[in-house]
């Protein structure tokens, strides 16, 4: 009961003299600490937005740009052939800026204008760098030796590129995946299970294959185009659904990945110790790819770059089981793990005061839940199993 009362922020009671108010400063300042964290990530993330939203240009191009267009109003040159003009004059007539001096009203026509043509390079050096990166010469290409050709478009996507990308910069300039012939296929269909059919099932998978491409391939192939052009890649979405979450196969053999610490090395032989230096590792990991300080993966020199959607999802998601398909579900944040021991299952906190515990302090968890004596609850032990059964019989 102690316990409680210590995570209540305050208390009253009602006496015959009044109102016995009592206020838990621990609670409250934990609190406290809780939105300051909260509101750091916010912020964090709210930066990084507008970073990545204008990459490849930069926030600071855009007061070079503004301040390179006042400047020319300023020598009495228009630098905009008319619209800044234009732009006066209309908010002029619409009377927002009927209470402002004609030197005011041109500053903001000038910044107007000057942002405009800030959006518009952006786009135009965006759509660029997709324009670049849709070749895909530089891969036949042998080892060590680069043509002209493929060297000048190295420098016009470096060029392209800005500085300093951060993990998702690259994501609205990459290419849309390019759909495939109907024709190209049915013939790599038919070559992939050409070993697995006998010479008269091969012949009836031919005449269905061109039955397909002449018939209904062509009606589905002009919805597959209509979605590539809405959408960058046309298939992640249709894997993730009917191949990943409406897989009724084992899970544990599939889909899961897992990580061990120090394959070759064994620096001590405390369990808890090296547990807690690898979730520790982990979470600095995790505060890394939350602030996109993890730079993109490059290719060619650092001048290809790969695709960065993998790593939304790394941390804080979870697969829900369900009868036909399972979900998944996202959280922004997450401050604590899951510990599995000997059938039980244990909630392990790892933010203290607003900050990261030490990996000292996770190993003093972790070794307590080693040393616990406790039983499991019924239906706890063996409720991990579930995972590798199969997903329409186990759930």
């Amino acid at each position: 009961m102690a316990e409680a009362h210590q995570a209540v922020a305050f208390q009253f009671t009602v006496t015959p003299d009044g109102i016995d108010l009592r206020m838990s400063h621990e609670a409250l300042r934990q609190i406290y600490l809780s939105g300051l964290y909260s509101w750091k990530k916010k912020f964090i993330r709210f930066k990084n937005g507008i970073i990545t939203g204008v990459y490849p240009a930069s926030p600071s191009s855009w007061l070079i740009v503004v301040v390179g267009v006042m400047s020319t109003m300023y020598a009495k040159i228009d630098p905009s052939l008319g619209l800044i003009a234009k732009i006066n004059r209309t908010l002029d007539t619409t009377g927002y800026m009927s209470n402002m001096s004609n030197q005011t009203q041109n500053i903001v026509s000038g910044i107007l204008f000057g942002t405009g043509l800030w959006v518009t390079l952006i786009f135009s050096m965006r759509y660029s760098l997709k324009m670049l990166l849709s070749y895909h010469g530089w891969m036949f290409a042998e080892h060590g030796k680069l043509s002209t050709g493929t060297r000048i478009w190295m420098a016009l996507v470096k060029l392209f590129s800005g500085r300093k990308p951060m993990l998702y910069s690259f994501q609205t300039s990459l290419p849309r995946l390019p759909v495939p012939a109907v024709k190209d296929t049915v013939n790599r269909y038919l070559e992939s299970v050409r070993p697995l059919m006998n010479n008269e099932e091969f012949k009836r998978m031919e005449g269905l294959g061109k039955d397909f491409a002449v018939n209904l391939g062509p009606k589905l192939q002009w919805y597959l185009k209509l979605k590539s052009w809405w959408a960058t890649n046309y298939v992640s979405d249709w894997w993730e659904e009917y191949i990943y979450l409406r897989g009724r196969g084992p899970i544990m053999v599939n889909s899961n990945y897992f990580a061990m610490d120090f394959l070759y090395f064994t620096p001590t032989t405390v369990q808890a110790a090296r547990a807690g230096n690898a979730i520790h590792a982990i979470l600095l990991y995790r505060r890394k790819l939350d602030r996109q300080q993890i730079q993109p993966i490059l290719l060619m020199g650092s001048t290809v770059p790969l695709c960065s959607a993998q790593w939304e999802r790394m941390f804080n998601t979870s697969r829900i089981p369900g009868n036909e398909t399972d979900t998944i579900q996202h959280l922004k944040d997450s401050k604590h793990i899951a510990v599995y021991h000997k059938g039980r299952y244990y909630k392990v906190w790892l933010y203290y005061d607003g900050r990261l515990l030490k990996p000292r302090e996770i190993e003093q968890q972790v070794q307590w839940i080693l040393n616990d004596k406790s039983e499991p609850q019924p239906g706890e032990e063996k409720l991990a199993a579930l995972t590798a059964g199969d997903r329409y019989e186990t759930w």
